[in-house]
């Protein structure tokens, strides 16, 4: 966090030689003389937004396995016991060392750059960027360097969450100052290096009210400082409709290179490139329920075909949806399961398990010598193919036989959308606010309104698809009819439960996800049916770092900063280096 990272930063620029949709991602434009100095305006803001995205993007995947929207088979691994709630060292890493090493530490040449051309909307983002990046810091950590972070200081101190709260929420007014300023014509135009919303003042304008929004309910604990009227009035400044929200589209075209730090595939979906690139990951039985049930209603999600995957079984070929996997049953602690299923695509049969047992030819089965898990082929992957990562023109996981493996999801997929900030996400923190005030009819209309909002923002990519198969194909306005309909409830019988739950839903792979349960507890009557996981409640070293009648609270303190900087870390909070860190609560997640 000094300046050595600086020079890291230059190095990144001007040695990644990939382009990107409206060339957002070209070279430095002095690519044989590489300085911290010479990248323009129009070609530095691409990377920042391009780490942060990645942080956030990696955060939130990691906040769905904590929040028990999917699961990783493999035993061991940090995604494993990061959805056991047995964390381990290795899930703190990649959201710091994404925002610090790739994006923040570019930030104040970003500014000093954009300050000599008055270059102000390049200001404003990067302030902007620089509070969503030090906001996720401390949700993910609770205290971390702040004021002397990206400074000269070699071993920065940490500050505590109430000040990288503040400090945040004061930039992103500074951001909003800068966007509304009219820039020279001799300045580099927004649009020239603006990844996001193409240039659109107007839309970084309505994101950064929306953060403020979004943040200032997260204080919904500290009755001193939660302030509805405040949260009203950024929400009346922020995306009014999902033209105005922040989406980032994303591209799965042929790369000469991946990213420097993870050799990702640059331009393809942060959820493709943390889930879909292996057969590792699942969807629980708690995600399934939600979009299958809602409410005990029995009127399914038109959603669920599209965020539940699918894969081909049978002869002839029959598409069949995958089932959940139950973390509150012992399936992953005794069992060991799921175990990942396998496919015969010859003509013949096979034999497996020491000539035991005869597979037939075109079938899925699992090799496991454990008969109780050789049902596990109901598990479908969320594995998606790519051009860039595959050389696969399709992005739908087949074998050689054509048999669909596994068809991807909506949010899955290498050209999925990124949902920065949604006007669905406003209309769910509205419904919020109005029902605690007791305004059930119009806690309601805003809850409706999110949920249709989010239906239709995720059909306006669906339908650039065409009808592919269940999941990639529109979802259809009879069942979306259907659901509003029948599915949600009426505004005589709303509950927070509704609201959260079909928020959670909107913002599938989310960190703000994480956010919201902090905030209720986890509690089951805020979140339906939902639970720990069964091998969380009987593990005991997973009760050593969340100790029983405790919960998932922070992420422990990165490697980084233990080993390098290890007398700032012990003083940022009294357990900072015990094993329970993990659920000792960030600031704005106590009442105190």
């Amino acid at each position: 966090m000094n300046k050595l990272r600086y020079i890291l930063l230059a190095f990144l620029l001007s040695t990644v030689i990939v382009g990107c949709k409206k060339s957002w991602l070209d070279v430095n434009i002095d690519p044989n003389t590489p300085s911290n100095t010479t990248a323009a305006v129009r070609t530095r803001l691409p990377w920042v937004q391009h780490y942060f995205l990645y942080a956030q993007g990696t955060a939130g995947v990691r906040a769905s396995l904590i929040t028990q929207q999917i699961l990783s088979i493999v035993v061991g691994s940090q995604q494993s016991e990061a959805a056991g709630w047995n964390p381990i060292a290795g899930m703190s890493t990649t959201p710091y060392q994404f925002f610090f090493v790739g994006s923040a530490a570019n930030i104040q040449d970003l500014i000093d750059k954009a300050e000599a051309e008055q270059a102000y909307h390049y200001i404003g983002a990067a302030k902007a960027i620089r509070a969503m990046g030090f906001m996720l810091m401390t949700d993910w950590y609770g205290e971390m360097p702040y004021t002397e972070a990206l400074g000269a200081a070699v071993t920065p101190k940490f500050d505590d969450g109430k000040t990288i709260f503040e400090g945040c929420l004061k930039e992103i007014d500074e951001a909003i100052e800068y966007f509304k300023m009219t820039q020279p014509a001799t300045a580099t135009p927004l649009s020239a290096g603006d990844s996001w919303n193409n240039g659109d003042v107007n839309k970084w304008i309505k994101l950064c009210y929306g953060l403020k929004a979004r943040w200032l309910n997260n204080l919904s604990k500290k009755s001193s400082l939660y302030n509805p009227d405040a949260i009203l009035d950024a929400l009346s400044k922020a995306p009014l409709s999902n033209a105005e929200g922040t989406v980032i589209n994303h591209e799965d075209v042929k790369e000469n290179s991946g990213d420097v730090l993870f050799s990702d595939p640059l331009k393809t979906s942060i959820v493709f490139n943390n889930i879909a690139m292996n057969e590792n990951f699942r969807v629980t039985k708690w995600f399934v329920d939600i979009l299958t049930n809602f409410d005990g209603r029995g009127v399914e999600d038109p959603r669920a075909d599209k965020l539940i995957p699918w894969a081909q079984f049978g002869t002839p070929k029959e598409f069949v949806r995958s089932q959940g996997v139950d973390m509150t049953s012992p399936i992953r602690f005794s069992g060991k399961g799921p175990v990942r299923a396998e496919y015969n695509p010859k003509d013949d049969t096979i034999r497996i398990n020491n000539n035991t047992r005869v597979i037939s030819a075109h079938s899925w089965y699992v090799s496991s010598s454990d008969p109780a898990r050789w049902g596990d082929t109901v598990y479908v992957s969320l594995k998606s193919s790519s051009i860039g990562y595959n050389g696969d023109v399709s992005d739908i996981y087949t074998f050689r036989d054509g048999t669909v493996g596994a068809t991807g999801t909506f949010y899955s997929r290498p050209d999925a959308p990124t949902y920065l900030l949604t006007y669905a996400e406003m209309c769910f923190i509205k419904a919020e606010v109005l029902f605690k005030r007791g305004d059930k009819a119009g806690a309601f209309n805003a809850y409706k309104e999110g949920v249709l909002a989010n239906i239709n923002l995720m059909n306006s990519k669906l339908a650039t698809y065409g009808n592919v198969n269940p999941s990639k194909s529109p979802m259809t306005q009879d069942k979306i009819d259907a659901f509003i309909t029948n599915g949600i409830g009426t505004a005589s019988d709303i509950t927070l439960k509704k609201i959260m739950t079909q928020k959670y839903i909107a913002m599938a792979y989310s960190q703000q996800n994480w956010n919201d349960m902090r905030r209720y507890d986890y509690s089951p009557e805020v979140y339906q049916g939902w639970a720990v996981p069964y091998e969380y409640l009987n593990t005991a070293a997973a009760q050593i770092k969340i100790p029983l009648g405790k919960y998932f609270r922070r992420v422990r303190q990165v490697s980084h900063e233990i080993n390098y900087n290890s007398a700032n870390v012990a003083a940022s909070h009294p357990n900072a280096l015990s094993d329970d860190i993990w659920s000792f609560p960030v600031w704005w997640d106590t009442n105190e």
